[in-house]
């Protein structure tokens, strides 16, 4: 594929704009993978090339992540291997069930998803009574199961989720659940993006220049949610399910 600056200035501000909403809040790929596809490029590549940049940004927000200790590490590779479980069935299942009816399930359970931010103590920094361990692990366990299947079957939003899955049933402190959520996304888009350069789908140069692009926008994601940016991780979850919601309509009705 023939690249032109066109390509750069599309691509580049919206991966920025992906990487910081996805260092604080998940679903960065709502607004990165569709710059790809504005900007022109096939769709394989599109998904292919997305992988790379994400991939780059998603490295150095684990990393801080890390550093700062809300990676709880026990317990996020137990995330991480039923996440690639459930990535595999979910997989499976998408060459056997109807887009349509996915689709259309989708529409019904991103509203409910919307209402219950709003109304519920999900993503707030209330004091919430906390579960007992063993809940906890069932708990987070069963969720990167499910939304890896999910992940494997469809994907967008697929961190959000999983924010969400970890603050609302088992009670965890957002920080953890964005930290155990960064360990997961990077283990599945690295997988993921070793099958797409053995398949020869990423476009490296756009790729790589998008992905210092990330990269920026991953790192002031998460200098803005170390300080004090937690408090907007409920209205930016709303801001990315309602652009999956409008993704979603289209799709099906488009």
């Amino acid at each position: 594929m023939t690249l032109t600056l066109l390509h750069f200035l599309i691509v580049c501000p919206l991966v920025f704009l992906g990487g910081f909403v996805d260092a604080v809040a998940g679903g960065g790929g709502l607004i990165s993978l569709p710059a790809y596809l504005i900007a022109g490029v096939p769709v394989h590549m599109s998904i292919a090339t997305n992988k790379l940049s994400s991939s780059m940004g998603t490295t150095l927000t684990t990393v801080r992540y890390a550093r700062r200790g809300f990676i709880p590490w026990r317990q996020a590779a137990l995330c991480v291997a039923l996440a690639f479980v459930g990535s595999s069935l979910g997989a499976k299942l998408a060459l056997k069930l109807d887009a349509e009816v996915f689709t259309l399930l989708m529409l019904v359970i991103l509203p409910l998803v919307a209402l219950y931010v709003l109304r519920g103590k999900a993503l707030t920094q209330e004091e919430r009574p906390p579960c007992s361990p063993r809940r906890t692990w069932v708990v987070s366990a069963l969720a990167a199961l499910f939304i890896g299947a999910y992940d494997g079957f469809y994907g967008p939003g697929t961190g959000t989720f999983l924010i969400l899955a970890l603050t609302a049933l088992a009670h965890m402190e957002i920080t953890k659940a964005n930290g155990i959520t960064k360990a997961i996304n990077l283990t599945t888009n690295l997988s993921a993006l070793a099958v797409f350069l053995a398949g020869g789908q990423v476009i490296l140069t756009l790729g790589l220049v998008a992905g210092c692009f990330g990269i920026l926008g991953n790192y002031l994601g998460t200098r803005f949610f170390f300080h004090g940016g937690v408090k907007f991780v409920k209205p930016l979850i709303l801001v990315v399910l309602a652009i999956f919601f409008v993704k979603v309509m289209s799709q099906f009705f488009g």
